[in-house]
C-alpha cells in the first residue's frame, strides 16, 4: 500500500502542473510538493504506530502467560512450605514423645530402689528408737540417707514428681485402690487415707499409680 502511494507521489512530482503564469505555478509546485511530504509523512508514522501496538498487544500477552505461571508456582511453594512445616512439626512431636517415653522406661525400674532406700531408711529410725545406735550404725545411716537424697535429687531433675494422695479425693488415673475402710468422722467417702506405695508422674504421663486405702 505504501508503495503504491509512493508511486502515486512520483507520478505527481514528474507530471507538470499547468501553467498559470510564473508565479502562480512556482505556488501550485510548493503546495504540492508540501502535501506530498504531509501525506508520505503521515502513512509512514500510521504504519509505525501500528506495528507498535501489536507488537505491544503481543508483548502483554507473553506478560500476562508468564504472570500465570509465577502465581502457579508460588501456589505451588506456599502448599511445600506449609506441608513442611506440618512435617517438622510432627516430627518434633514425636521426637519429644519418644524421648518421654524413653525416660519413663529408664525411670520405672529405678523407683523400687527408691522405695527400697526409704524403707532402709524407716528400719533404721525405727531400730535407734528402740536401742541406740553405735557410730558403725550411725555412719551407715548416714550414707543410706545420702544415697536416697540424690537418688531423689535426679529423679526430681529429669522430672519425676511424687503423686499426692493421702488426703486427697480418689482419682482413677492417679491412686489405685487396694482395699477400702469405714470413713472417719469428717472424712468425705472416696478420700485416700492411706498410702501402701508411692506413685510417680512424669509431666503428664503417670510412671506407677499410688496404692492406697479409700474411705468407703
Amino acid at each position: 500500500m505504501a508503495k503504491q502511494k509512493k508511486m502515486e507521489v512520483k507520478e505527481q512530482i514528474e507530471t507538470p502542473p499547468q501553467e498559470t503564469g510564473e508565479n502562480g505555478a512556482a505556488t501550485d509546485v510548493a503546495r504540492i510538493k508540501q502535501e506530498i511530504a504531509e501525506r508520505i509523512q503521515n502513512d509512514e508514522v500510521t504504519e509505525i504506530a501500528l506495528a507498535a501496538i501489536d507488537e505491544l498487544a503481543e508483548r502483554a500477552g507473553e506478560l500476562d502467560k508468564i504472570q500465570d505461571e509465577l502465581n502457579t508456582t508460588q501456589s505451588q511453594l506456599m502448599r511445600q512450605v506449609a506441608e513442611f512445616q506440618n512435617y517438622r512439626r510432627r516430627t518434633e512431636q514425636e521426637k519429644s514423645r519418644l524421648v518421654d517415653l524413653g525416660r519413663a522406661q529408664v525411670v520405672q525400674p529405678m523407683l523400687d530402689v527408691l522405695d527400697d532406700l526409704a524403707r532402709a531408711l524407716e528400719a533404721a529410725e525405727q531400730a535407734e528408737q528402740e536401742q541406740d545406735g553405735g557410730p558403725a550404725y550411725q555412719a551407715l545411716k548416714q550414707g543410706v540417707d545420702l544415697v536416697f537424697r540424690k537418688f531423689n535429687d535426679e529423679l526430681t531433675r529429669l522430672g519425676v514428681e511424687a503423686i499426692e494422695a493421702v488426703g486427697q479425693p480418689f482419682d482413677e488415673h492417679l491412686h489405685e485402690a487396694m482395699m477400702q475402710q469405714p470413713a472417719p468422722d469428717g472424712t468425705e467417702p472416696g478420700t485416700v487415707l492411706h498410702e501402701v506405695q508411692k506413685g510417680y508422674r512424669m509431666g503428664d504421663r503417670v510412671l506407677r499409680h499410688s496404692k492406697v486405702v479409700v474411705a468407703g
